[in-house]
């Protein structure tokens, strides 16, 4: 139920037309729908703009597919994260038109159209090995309607790659940096524009790196201003805040 469902329905009791049972039994799914193992959140986008978000991991591959089968009775957009090929066989069964992204591990189902902005969101990322939590911060700022450019590979033990791209980071309205090791990209980018940088530490390293824990702290530690950092390996954190600073 949307904003204009919600007024006709309200005006139907008042002209006598929609009976109160009716109104009850659809003002009871106004906030979310119990469906036992999950409360279904269908209104998260009249208030925030944006749809719910199933996080796969820890569910059964049944209980993301009855979840997705309850979000689309509303025709939203939906964004699956951290799904395995099993979630997305099993989504298949209630949307075959969704599309899956092994490395980035998302399931999207489009059934809006969204134009998507002018101003670029750049993700650029330290290593190959960042791939997978750098696409899935492209793939969630795409699918929330924002124009994504791409720069990989561009990591502080080759510094020329990066500055030979300058470029495409003027180009970008916010940036998302993606590194793992010791995390200095972000400091780099982040000493080189003056646009918003969402710094994003990576697991990615040896024994020192403590899991991401070392890139974490170095990252929080930038000393290049305008540099902001979410939670290890949070692709979807990151994309989602950069939607938001993009659409300001």
């Amino acid at each position: 139920m949307d904003e204009t469902e919600l007024k006709t329905l309200l005006g139907g009791v008042r002209a006598g037309t929609v009976s109160v049972e009716r109104a009850v039994g659809a003002l009871k799914q106004l906030p979310y729908v119990d469906m036992g193992f999950a409360k279904v959140d269908h209104h998260r986008e009249l208030r925030t703009g944006y749809p719910e978000v199933i996080f796969c991991q820890g569910k059964t591959a049944e209980q993301v597919r009855l979840i997705v089968a309850e979000l689309l009775k509303e025709g939203s957009n939906i964004l699956a994260t951290r799904a395995q090929p099993e979630v997305y066989e099993e989504v298949m069964k209630a949307a075959p038109d969704a599309e899956y992204s092994e490395t980035a591990r998302t399931i999207v189902i489009r059934r809006k159209k969204i134009k998507p902005t002018e101003k670029i969101i750049g993700v650029v990322s330290a290593g190959t090995s960042d791939l997978p939590v750098a696409e899935e911060a492209c793939i969630t700022a795409e699918t929330l309607g924002n124009t994504v450019e791409r720069l990989y590979d561009v990591g502080v033990a080759g510094l020329h790659r990066l500055l030979s791209n300058t470029d495409k980071l003027a180009r970008a309205n916010v940036l998302i940096v993606v590194a793992g090791m010791e995390g200095a990209l972000a400091s780099v980018v982040g000493g080189l524009v003056d646009k918003p940088v969402i710094a994003v530490p990576t697991s990615v390293g040896y024994g020192a790196s403590f899991g991401g824990l070392a890139a974490l702290l170095a990252m929080l530690n930038s000393c290049a201003s305008g540099v902001g950092v979410v939670n290890i390996d949070n692709g979807f954190g990151a994309g989602f805040l950069a939607s938001m600073i993009n659409k300001l």
